[in-house]
Parts: C-alpha cells; structure tokens; sequence
C-alpha cells in the first residue's frame, strides 16, 4: 500500500474527521480515556510519552493515516495522564504497563503494530514481551528504555545522594513547559523492576526504531542498545542528523507513517 501522495497531503492539511473521546471503566482503578478507529487488522495503537497525552501531533497524525487505509486505530491516555482519571504522580512504569496490557486486552482486537514514543517505546516493550501474540511488530520513536534508571545512574555520587535525602529527582528538559520533570525516588525505584536492557529482550517480531540525533531528552544511543538485545532478526534503526526529541516536525512525521505503511504492506503479505 504505497499511500498516495493526495492522501499524504491531506493528513498534514487538517482535514480531519476526529474519534470522540471514549472511557474505559476498571474496577479498583481510574478510568481510561480512549480515541478508537474500528478497521482491518493489523490495527495500530499509540503509546504516548511520560507526561503526554493522546492529543499530539503525532498521534493525531496518525489516526488520519490509519483513517485513509481503512486501518483499526487507537490511542488512550495512561492514569494520571491527558483526560484519564488519576494521580499523575501516583503512577508508575508498572501502573502504566498494566494500563497498556489492559487496553491490549480489551481494545485492541487481533494483530497489533505498537507506536511508542519516548517512554511509550520502553512501554511497548514491556507489552511485546507479555502480549507476544497480539504484538505484530513495534515502531519506537525516541525509545527510552529504562531510561529514568540509567540516567540517575550516571549521576556524580553526591548529586544522586542529595536527590535520595530530598526524595525527588528534577530533571531539565525542553519537553514541557515547566522545563523540568520531578521524579520521585519510590518511581525510580518501581521502575528498576522493568529495566530490560541488561539482557536479551525475548521480542522477536519486526522492529523499527527511529531516533534523533539531536535528542536532548533520550540520548539516541538507548535505540542501539534496544536494537542489540531485542532478539527479532528484523531490525531497522533510523537515525534523523536533525532530529529533536519530539519528532514532531513535518518530515518526521511522514517518516514515522511511511514506516507503519511498509510495516502493514509487509505483515499483510507475510499472512
């Protein structure tokens, strides 16, 4: 399915046929606020990064894309995160992980590509290794893999022992506007039991990873890292030289769906 160039151009214009917003009820848990496209298989779905929402550029763009094939789509937001309900400082990698399998479970019918960005690429990990059989292939963008944990970790001893007396880790970044994330040391130590990249990662469907060399949020080494340990024989890296962490410029943008587009052309061959 090469996508027309009409419809390419329709997808970054704005004409936009949007989902409503939808809720998901768990009991004993917060509600899950979700946009869903009903379409063939293989669907895809969007994982959002720490402190994002369903709402982004790229998600969006991404709705229209799988919109024009006829594609089953769906984004959501985390607990604590966008129109979810929950404490965003409440959660944590294994909250957020659970959310994810959840959605799989009860949204997402049959194959799936998984579409995460930053922290959503360390969750759709995380979700490829519990849900091998719905997980058909893995797009990461900006992949922080155990990211949190390694960059404490590099930390000089006495700035790591101050965060660990104050209970909080700040952390500067361009990605929101308060120009930092506040990360609570419990976090940091949850998080440590979903670190995956001391070992090979039992992940065996195509992957695609595609990163900024300009990232000043996720060094775009952790990709490599990923592309090393994750057992699957196909794997690509992307490297863009001009790339932020975002990847939300129009030509990202397009680089990310003709990617999901070569995946869906390969997987609806392979069948």
């Amino acid at each position: 399915t090469v996508v027309p160039v009409d419809i390419l151009l329709c997808l970054f214009a704005g004409v936009r046929q949007k989902s409503t917003i939808q809720y998901i009820s768990r009991p004993d848990h917060p509600k899950l606020a979700y946009r869903r496209v009903k379409g063939k298989s293989p669907g895809v779905v969007f994982l959002p990064g720490y402190g994002s929402n369903m709402s982004g550029q790229k998600a969006e763009a991404l709705e229209d894309f799988c919109r024009s094939l006829g594609h089953a789509y769906l984004r959501f937001d985390y607990s604590g995160h966008g129109a979810s309900e929950g404490v965003f400082s409440e959660g944590t990698i294994g909250t957020w992980k659970k959310d994810v399998l959840f959605m799989l479970d009860e949204l997402a019918e049959g194959p799936q590509i998984l579409v995460g960005s930053s922290m959503g690429g360390w969750l759709m990990l995380l979700a490829a290794i519990a849900r091998p059989e719905k997980t058909k292939s893995l797009v990461g963008i900006s992949t922080a893999a155990d990211h949190f944990v390694t960059a404490f970790k590099t930390l000089p001893i006495e700035v790591r022992k101050e965060c660990e007396d104050k209970g909080v880790w700040t952390i500067p970044t361009k990605s929101n506007e308060e120009g930092m994330y506040t990360v609570s040391m419990d976090f940091l130590r949850e998080a440590e039991n979903h670190c995956i990249l001391q070992s090979p990662i039992p992940v065996t469907c195509p992957v695609r990873l595609i990163h900024g060399l300009k990232d000043e949020d996720v060094p775009w080494h952790i990709s490599m890292q990923v592309a090393e340990r994750v057992l699957s024989p196909d794997v690509d890296i992307i490297l863009r030289r001009h790339g932020q962490h975002r990847m939300a410029e129009k030509d990202d943008i397009k680089l990310i769906v003709y990617t999901i587009d070569d995946l869906i052309d390969k997987l609806t061959t392979m069948v």
